[in-house]
């Protein structure tokens, strides 16, 4: 996301990746006012011509809605808003729909401002732009799994499998058929990553570092890091994450530290330890001052019954906490799901 300008009820954005889009699907709230160019069909333009229907001509303008609802799934590119036009150069209070593509700029208001949780959220968005997009490929012999790391999730978005062949027979005709496996992943890389874009490669056994080779001698001149896992598949990528076995590589992304903190969560449920959650226990323990961390996925904060959740989140700012507003795209959010959509670490056990 980049900021273009921000006051304290209006701020001008423009849309640089997929995950500012699950941002703005979340700051962009019923009530606010939300504009960028759209197109309307001028009636005054329609009519008879030539005996025939004359269609009514589409014209480009500004158009700033009253948003009534977004409507947005995980990784896509696009996110539509929904609401009546309150500014336009004609069908003002008419309903319109305005689909936000990458690279589009847009205007957010909000009277008397902006809630402090979306500020949070975009400036947060803003920050995430200045990491790199990392690939991770999960390694087997015989399966290979492209993830894309996100600020905001983990994307799978290409598998290699090699049927038969390579697990039995005689032993040349297996090496043959993986290196042909290797090949035919390589040139899918090729395809699918930016020449520069970071690549971890992760799995079992040894199969990473024949892949590594594979792709030194293909000519991939990107970083590049082989890191072992206890398993393979989506798991593998979970522990890459959790762990931080990348290392800097992944360090600063705040899906990373989202997932580390939920496995810590998830850690001292366990064991009993200092931790809470249900909505109940975590404002009890946010008025006593016990609050160090609350994880709380951004959809149930903005949709608590009268704003319970937002008013819980300012005190506990004004007791020194922190906020993490999660995800829902990747596995450990999905299992914040499971609690409510919140847990908060503890400064102590209660």
């Amino acid at each position: 996301m980049r900021i273009i300008n921000r006051s304290p009820s209006e701020w001008r954005l423009r849309v640089e990746s997929v995950d500012d889009l699950w941002v703005l699907a979340n700051a962009v709230r019923p009530g606010s006012g939300f504009a960028m160019l759209g197109e309307r069909r001028d009636q005054t333009t329609a009519g008879e011509a030539g005996g025939r229907a004359k269609q009514a001509e589409r014209k480009k303008m500004w158009i700033r809605l009253k948003v009534e609802r977004t409507e947005h799934q995980a990784f896509s590119e696009h996110l539509r808003v929904h609401g009546t036009i309150e500014e336009a150069a004609f069908d003002v209070g008419l309903h319109h729909t305005h689909v936000v593509d990458l690279h589009d700029e847009v205007v957010l208001t909000a009277h008397p401002s902006l809630p402090q949780v979306d500020q949070d959220l975009l400036s947060q968005s803003e920050a995430a732009a200045a990491h790199a997009q990392v690939a991770l490929l999960v390694v087997e012999h015989d399966e290979m799994i492209l993830f894309f790391v996100t600020g905001r999730g983990l994307r799978e978005s290409a598998t290699w499998t090699m049927r038969g062949g390579g697990k039995r027979g005689d032993i040349r005709q297996s090496e043959g058929v993986a290196a042909s496996f290797r090949g035919t992943t390589v040139h899918g890389l090729n395809e699918q990553l930016p020449p520069d874009m970071p690549l971890v490669l992760c799995g079992p056994g040894q199969a990473r570092d024949r892949m590594m080779h594979a792709l030194r001698q293909a000519g991939h001149q990107r970083t590049m890091m082989s890191v072992a896992t206890d398993m393979g598949g989506r798991g593998a990528a979970n522990q890459v994450l959790s762990e931080g076995l990348a290392g800097e590589l992944l360090a600063h992304h705040h899906m990373v530290k989202e997932t580390a903190l939920l496995d810590e969560a998830w850690r001292r449920i366990s064991t009993g330890g200092a931790v809470a959650y249900g909505m109940a226990s975590i404002v009890g323990a946010i008025e006593e001052g016990a609050v160090e961390t609350l994880l709380i996925a951004a959809e149930v904060l903005r949709d608590s019954t009268g704003g319970a959740w937002e008013a819980a989140v300012e005190n506990l700012l004004g007791f020194g906490g922190e906020v993490v507003q999660c995800s829902l795209n990747h596995d450990a959010g999905e299992q914040l799901t499971g609690l409510g959509g919140a847990v908060a670490l503890l400064r102590y056990a209660r």
